[in-house]
């Protein structure tokens, strides 16, 4: 392993990251809302920090292998999350633990959404957009974004961008060249992000709140501008947008790209991820609306379906806004929406959960299971889009499902001799293992109450499952030390 070339990325990484401290000193500048000094220091801090690894090691020109690049991915989010609590913390405003600065840093990077933050409608609006910029870079990743630009430098950034994409699938390519497929991803992101913003401010947001909220919208992380998230706009027309574009965010990447590059609709239809993804929102749509409607929760069909499809399609694609208190629903309810965004986004979305192309894939394998039974000499390969998917695939989508459920179950169990009671700790674990954010329980609301210890396995969780379990739990196992 490459001790200095690990040291030189993350040298130029933070550098990388602290420029993004200069968006929000610009907004308390404008706004004078007090928080210039806490984001400068921040800003001189992470720039002195990554300038000196960086220019101790600016002659190691080693290539990255695959070690490397889990270290750096792993280390990287640990010291983004970290540092990047630093204005949350100092910010007068907030008044906060360094446990919460910390908690908040992380659901922001990793896009859950989880916040300890009361009293979001008098933060100064630097630190609201902090928090929503937070989300935007976490949402494609920061890694992706980098490997764009190493290659300049004479870095290989292949095995960062193994490690860090979300997705079974990581070795496909939209262009030859891991820096033009970067570039690319960003483009598109970028592009939607645009769109959603102007959208939003069209439908009567502010500019600020348009802009902040489309980046929590496309990265699918939920933060909002407002304690009562999208529900503080009480309008049909910015639900709409922001279900829009939460579906359109929670479709694999790739395929908007290929979809753009030869101008045809075609290639959404005939992806059966897309297809597969687009019935599971559409019939949770149906279920929760008419179950809302026939329990008179609601007491018309037209708000039964308004509320319904929107939180449908905020948790099941893990972005966790809210446009009513879910919590509140006949109990059938919420466990149904939780569990749905277990199955998450596509891969190469920036959504969370265990991804639509791996539960797809799982089901097709249990059907042919039972088809076995009945004719157990035939060769029944599991096929996606009529192509054979091969068996090695298939042992590590079994391997990460089964090492996901343990790891859901001890986390709730570990929760649970914490001292939290049955439905908070499940609802945790959930919220923070697929990047959700809300949860149910003693965090309905927010995850203040927490203690401090139940709030750091948290934050691990968040890092765990924005980087699919194997990344970090890989550094766990004695093989990966041995030379």
């Amino acid at each position: 392993m490459h001790t200095r070339i690990i040291l030189k990325v993350l040298g130029l990484l933070l550098m990388l990251f602290s420029i993004t401290l200069i968006p929000p000193i610009i907004v308390s500048l404008i706004y004078k809302d007090g928080g210039t000094y806490a984001f400068t220091s921040a800003f001189v801090w992470m720039l002195l920090v990554g300038t000196t690894f960086w220019f101790f090691t600016r002659h190691e020109t080693h290539d990255l292998k695959i070690r490397d690049g889990f270290v750096i991915v792993v280390m990287f989010w640990t010291v983004l999350g970290l540092v990047g609590a630093i204005p949350l913390y100092f910010a007068a405003a907030t008044d906060i633990s360094v446990t919460d600065a910390i908690f908040e840093s992380f659901s922001g990077l990793t896009t859950t959404g989880a916040t300890v933050l009361n009293g979001l409608d008098h933060l100064p609006h630097a630190l609201l957009w902090y928090r929503q910029q937070l989300q935007w870079l976490g949402g494609m990743g920061i890694i992706v974004l980098a490997v764009a630009i190493l290659p300049m430098l004479g870095i290989g950034g292949m095995q960062l961008y193994r490690a860090e994409t979300p997705g079974p699938v990581k070795d496909n390519k939209l262009a030859p060249r891991i820096s033009e497929t970067a570039k690319t991803l960003w483009y598109i992101y970028l592009g939607i992000t645009i769109a959603c913003a102007i959208s939003f401010w069209a439908a009567g947001m502010s500019w600020f709140d348009a802009i902040g909220h489309s980046f929590s919208t496309v990265a699918i992380g939920g933060f909002s501008t407002h304690d009562a998230s999208i529900g503080h706009f009480d309008s049909v027309h910015i639900e709409m947008i922001t279900m829009l574009f939460m579906y359109i965010a929670g479709i694999n990447f790739a395929l908007h790209f290929t979809a753009y590059r030869h101008m045809s609709v075609q290639r959404y239809l005939s992806d059966p991820e897309y297809k597969a993804y687009t019935f599971i929102l559409l019939g949770g749509i149906a279920i929760v609306s008419f179950y809302l409607y026939a329990t008179q929760t609601y007491p018309t069909w037209a708000e039964s379906l308004r509320y319904g499809s929107f939180q449908v399609m905020s948790i099941a694609t893990t972005a966790g806004f809210a446009s009513a208190d879910f919590s509140s629903w006949p109990v059938f309810l919420p466990i149904f929406l939780i569990l749905m965004s277990y199955i998450g986004g596509s891969a190469y979305s920036t959504g969370g959960g265990m991804k639509v192309i791996r539960v797809m894939l799982l089901f097709k394998q249990g059907l042919r299971e039972i088809q076995k039974l009945l004719h157990p000499n035939a060769m029944m390969p599991v096929k996606l889009n009529g192509k054979p998917v091969s068996e090695k695939i298939m042992a590590a989508i079994w391997g990460f499902f089964s090492l996901y459920v343990f790891t859901v179950v001890v986390s709730t169990l570990i929760l649970l001799a914490m001292g939290l009671d049955p439905m908070t700790a499940f609802s945790s674990v959930t919220a923070t293992i697929t990047n959700l954010g809300p949860g149910l329980g003693d965090v309905a609301s927010n995850f203040s109450s927490l203690s401090d210890p139940v709030k750091w396995f948290l934050t691990f969780l968040m890092v765990l499952g924005r980087l699919e379990l194997f990344t970090i739990l890989i550094l766990f196992s004695a093989a990966f030390w041995r030379k």
